[in-house]
């Protein structure tokens, strides 16, 4: 034990002298090569003699490195600043609008209208519709922080992705006929895929949700799945009036919406892309999106296959 001991403090002392004496080397040869340009530049000044060109230029070109890897550290720290501050914008302003109808309605009840059959059941069901989207919200964002802090974990398994797309399609059929949506399952055969069907059950509602509500009354939607050797890569495709080019880099950011007014007045909580996103990466795939005015939106994620 002692001579093992002895090895491993022998180890780190000559681990840390010999870092010690790189830092020193590296160091000062920066330090040589300003004091050799500087003192170039003075010979210049002074008639004497030629500039070190070699020294300038390799100097030059180590601030230069060391400002551009500076810009680039600025430029991430103010684009986290600018999605920090539109994050909290945009929380505030969702909780913002059932707040204030909660508050609105109880005031109401709470001057008179609690003695009104005619108004206080109706208000208090409005403000009970209220208090249950404000839960929407904070459920969501608590299920996106356990997602991205590896809290909730995929219970993945094999499983036919063409019959949960169909059990989707069937829940979603009333809202689709109110719309007059036509939903299609475009798997004629079993698609085996390994994936946890719960959290893949949300991924698909909220694509075909969003493809009624969002798209063409009287519109379609079609699902597809492709084998592409280890992965299956499905689709799911509307023929709406599709998204502008400018929307879709930031279609799966939190509380980003295409059409503001209207997607709040339906209730959705803004959350609803970036669960599908970080669902499918827990899976270890990918999910994009390509959208064209007038044409339709489609959505495309890649799942592990199951063999």
């Amino acid at each position: 034990m002692p001579l093992i001991a002895f090895t491993v403090l022998a180890v780190f002392v000559v681990a840390g002298i010999g870092g010690y004496v790189f830092v020193k080397r590296f160091v000062q040869a920066r330090v040589d090569l300003i004091h050799r340009t500087v003192h170039g530049a003075r010979s210049v000044g002074a008639g004497s003699v030629k500039a070190p060109n070699g020294d300038l230029l390799a100097l030059d070109a180590e601030v230069s490195a060391w400002a551009g890897s500076k810009r680039s550290e600025v430029l991430e720290l103010r684009e986290r600043e600018r999605f920090r501050r539109e994050f909290i914008g945009n929380l505030a302003h969702e909780l913002r609008t059932p707040t204030f109808s909660i508050q609105g309605y109880i005031l109401t009840l709470l001057e008179g209208g609690l003695e009104d059959p005619k108004v206080n059941r109706k208000f208090l069901e409005r403000a009970s519709s209220g208090t249950e989207r404000m839960v929407r919200i904070i459920e969501d964002l608590d299920l996106i922080t356990q997602l991205e802090s590896g809290v909730i974990g995929i219970a993945a398994e094999p499983m036919d992705l063409r019959k949960l797309v169909q059990e989707m399609m069937d829940d979603l059929r009333i809202p689709a006929q109110q719309r007059r949506v036509t939903l299609h399952n475009a798997m004629q055969d079993e698609v085996l895929v390994h994936a946890d069907r719960d959290r893949l059950a949300q991924v698909l509602l909220n694509l075909l949700n969003n493809a009624i509500h969002y798209g063409k009354e009287g519109g379609s939607c079609t699902v597809r799945a492709f084998d592409i050797g280890e992965q299956v890569l499905v689709e799911v495709e509307d023929n709406g009036p599709g998204i502008a080019a400018e929307h879709l880099p930031r279609l799966f950011e939190r509380f980003y919406r295409v059409g503001k007014s209207r997607a709040r007045n339906e209730g959705g909580t803004g959350l609803g892309l970036s669960i599908v996103k970080h669902i499918i990466e827990s899976h270890g795939g990918t999910i994009a999106v390509k959208s064209t005015e007038g044409q339709g939106t489609t959505f495309s994620f890649t799942l592990p296959a199951a063999r």
